[in-house]
């Protein structure tokens, strides 16, 4: 691979990454009001708000190309907040970028502050102010996973903009639109891993469907989990129905068979069957108790308890719900 190709070259994500607000898909109501901005040449401060991979640094970066066309990068600056949250860097770098006039015809520049969440609050109290001082120059954006982390100075000077999980079929789409660009085979239980490991973050599932790849031309379930480092969901559902059939022995068993053969901490594990019992066959009252463990089980593990012997002791507590012995 020669050097002289930039990462963004070689990364799927910013390769296939929608390049106008029309591509974005599943944020319907965040790209009208953002087209209404481009029509009008005017915008607010904003505030992009939603869990990862949903596209809002993308419709960030997709607003400014409408905006601003050919002179894009002459009136745009993206800055990842959670490496640069320094007081330090919003009295240089933003305040330098923010104070000079934008190039071509509209009257201001973007400038983008990704996982602003993450700024200390010295930080963002010297972002507000500068906020006021160069509206007339420049408008910031500002996304985050947690808007409640952003100071209210701030969030009152800002449109919110509220991103949602992507729906599977949207997922699927731009999944064999990039397979079909890169010549990538991808099995029916291949799609359907990558939608159980992205969890909406369509992010996290082009990098791994670029990982699977790497593997070979084919991209199915098997090569799937073995990326990204997750337990196959069938094989969990085994551990939950032999331990609540009261089958002690074989669960405990095929336990340390998952936690060996992937390599995975008792942290990851429980994190996955918490996730495999919403989605479990039994009643309601079973399931209730069955978080109850787990959540226990996780408190233990994060205070210090050894995995092996706390992921055993939740087998035998699931176990003597279905009457085990």
């Amino acid at each position: 691979m020669s050097s002289a190709r930039s990462i963004k070259e070689i990364m799927w994500t910013e390769k296939y990454r929608p390049k106008t607000l029309d591509e974005i898909v599943n944020q319907e109501e965040v790209v009208e009001r953002l087209k209404r901005f481009v029509k009008e040449r005017s915008m607010p401060h904003c505030l992009f708000a939603g869990p990862p991979g949903t596209g809002k640094t993308t419709a960030a970066m997709a607003l400014a190309m409408d905006l601003f066309g050919k002179d894009f990068h002459k009136n745009y600056l993206e800055l990842n907040a959670s490496d640069e949250r320094g007081i330090d860097v919003i009295r240089t770098t933003v305040k330098e970028f923010a104070r000079t006039i934008s190039m071509g015809d509209v009257p201001f520049k973007i400038l983008v502050l990704d996982e602003a969440d993450n700024m200390t609050a010295d930080a963002q109290q010297a972002l507000r102010r500068t906020m006021e001082m160069y509206t007339s120059t420049c408008r910031f954006i500002l996304a985050c996973n947690y808007y409640t982390k952003i100071i209210e100075p701030i969030q009152s000077r800002c449109a919110l903009f509220r991103f949602m999980p992507l729906k599977p079929e949207d997922i699927k789409a731009r999944v064999k639109y990039i397979c079909d660009m890169e010549g990538v085979e991808i099995t029916q239980d291949g799609m359907e891993a990558l939608i159980y490991i992205g969890n909406g973050d369509l992010r996290k599932v082009i990098n791994t469907l670029q990982a699977a790849a790497a593997l070979g031309k084919k991209v199915d379930e098997q090569a799937v989990y073995k990326v990204s480092g997750r337990v196959n969901p069938k094989e969990l559902r085994v551990v939950l129905e032999k331990a609540l059939a009261g089958d002690f022995r074989t669960a405990q068993n095929e336990l340390i068979k998952l936690l060996i053969e992937y390599g995975l901490s008792g942290l990851d594990i429980i994190k996955q069957l918490h996730r495999e019992v919403i989605m479990l066959d039994v009643d309601e009252k079973t399931k209730l108790k069955l978080v109850e463990i787990l959540g226990e089980t996780e408190y233990r593990i994060l205070e210090g308890g050894t995995d092996d012997i706390q992921l055993n002791a939740m087998i035998a507590k699931i176990a003597l719900i279905g009457g085990g012995k």
